[in-house]
């Protein structure tokens, strides 16, 4: 998978993450074990994701440059 869908796909996963809570607090969307487990979930993959694109695209700019 190329690097900058990776990054995309890792922000999108972040915000849903802290867009969750922030409903779960106003309560739009009513709290459960379950839906606070999704949004950590998605919270977390989504910063691995976006730390594994980022390092593919670094690696990708360096290899590019050195030829």
């Amino acid at each position: 998978m190329r690097p900058l869908r990776l990054i995309l796909i890792g922000f999108v996963l972040v915000l849903l993450g802290a867009v969750l809570p922030f409903l779960m607090v106003i309560r739009v969307l009513e709290a459960s074990f379950l839906l606070s487990f999704l949004s950590y979930g998605a919270s977390v993959g989504g910063l691995f994701l976006g730390l594994i694109g980022a390092a593919s695209y670094v690696g990708n700019v360096r290899r590019r440059r050195d030829y």
